[in-house]
């Protein structure tokens, strides 16, 4: 992917340019599902985020967002999956109340607030979009939806880097201060930020080596630093015979993860893609999967690379159904396979899952890669192998 640095447009801009035709309004009014004129309300606070009500039917909702607390806020409509952005409303100051209208199409939703702009918000809660028997039109305009697509993916990728950004902070600062079971529970799941991003983070150059190479990636003479080099560090190998790091080391290299993470969150504010990027973007992560992921070559001292293989899984498919009113207008067909491949590769991927559904990101579990029998490897390359076919005819069906 390419990418250009250019400032980030207003708020309300990148609010207006979402994948289900949303628009921005000052006064306007949607019916709840229990009829008030006024539409949902939301009240956000530090440690809350209330909407009116968990149900409304589908078609134009508005969501009227009030700032009770002190710092500014955002408010986030996300898809099923808990990670696709559908609408957002950002820079809400402290006593400010701005409107989000969605148009919205039956399903299942969550919303949540984000005090502070930073971190993976507070009050996650489920909505629930119920037929209203109206049917819900995507935009007629191919030019609109593809433009919506691409502004809702950015911000999708702005999000993820914001709490890829929060995630290594906490996880330098244990590392840092030797407490190692903290730092190894944080290290896959902060990961998994930036794995479901990652043609987006290759872009900028030499950035991401300093962030991702692996030992086995070193060209001659080159320095290690990055999330591999603290791995190591973190479950060292018996053999050879590993010596740790001091204290010192460990904090330089720390301040330099978090340095680095600093430098690739400033590249992706207002970051602009195109229509092959995304594309292209969701068949880079199937490939990042099948060359490193499922053979347990990228975690190789953590065994985390199914952490790592669903952060890849999970970015593709927010790619593809951010895709959705192109692919289901263009070619309908690939539209089912694709989403019948993915249903089987996350079930695949689930049996080896060990914590409950609905868990924080930062408490999702997997078994270590070295449980895997060759039977599970193998199902799980057979699964990756059947997505990644017509994954990679997504590209050309969408262009041509």
């Amino acid at each position: 992917m390419t990418t250009a640095r250019l400032s980030r447009p207003a708020a309300v801009a990148v609010a207006c340019g979402v994948l289900l035709a949303t628009a921005c309004t000052p006064n306007a009014t949607a019916e709840t599902s229990e009829g008030a004129a006024d539409g949902l309300t939301v009240t956000s606070t530090a440690d809350e985020c209330a909407v009116s009500a968990a149900t409304a039917e589908s078609g134009p909702l508005t969501f009227a967002i009030t700032n009770e607390g002190d710092q500014v806020t955002e408010f986030y409509l996300l898809a099923e999956d808990g990670l696709r952005i559908v609408s957002e409303v950002e820079n809400i100051g402290p006593g400010i109340s701005r409107n989000l209208v969605v148009n919205a199409r039956p399903g299942s939703y969550y919303t949540v607030c984000k005090p502070g702009m930073v971190g993976d918000g507070v009050g996650r809660t489920a909505f629930t979009v119920t037929d209203s028997g109206t049917t819900v039109e995507a935009s007629g305009d191919e030019q609109a939806q593809i433009d919506d697509a691409v502004a809702n993916y950015e911000a999708y990728v702005e999000d993820q880097v914001d709490q890829l950004l929060d995630g290594t902070e906490d996880f330098a600062a244990a590392y840092s201060a030797g407490d190692d079971d903290e730092a190894r529970r944080l290290y896959p799941t902060t990961r998994m930020h930036f794995e479901r991003v990652e043609p987006v983070a290759e872009s900028f150059g030499d950035l991401d080596p300093k962030l991702d190479n692996r030992e086995a990636d070193l060209a001659e003479g080159e320095e290690w630093t990055g999330w591999h080099r603290i791995e190591k560090d973190l479950w060292p190998p018996a053999d050879p015979p590993y010596t740790p790091l001091t204290p010192t080391e460990r904090e330089v290299f720390a301040d330099q993860l978090v340095e680095d993470t600093t430098t690739l969150r400033a590249g992706v504010q207002g970051v602009e893609l195109t229509l092959d990027q995304l594309a292209n973007g969701a068949i880079a992560l199937m490939d990042e999967v099948a060359n490193g992921k499922v053979t347990g070559e990228e975690e190789i001292w953590s065994g985390t690379d199914l952490w790592d293989f669903q952060g890849n899984v999970e970015g593709a498919r927010v790619l593809v159904d951010g895709l959705r009113d192109l692919l289901d207008a263009k070619d309908p067909e690939l539209a089912a396979t694709l989403d019948e491949d993915f249903a089987s590769l996350e079930a695949e991927l689930d049996k080896h899952r060990t914590s409950p559904d609905g868990a924080a990101q930062r408490d999702i579990t997997y078994v270590s890669y070295g449980e895997l029998s060759q039977a599970d490897v193998k199902a799980l390359s057979d699964r990756v192998n059947a997505l990644s076919e017509p994954l990679s005819r997504i590209t050309a069906s969408l262009l041509g």
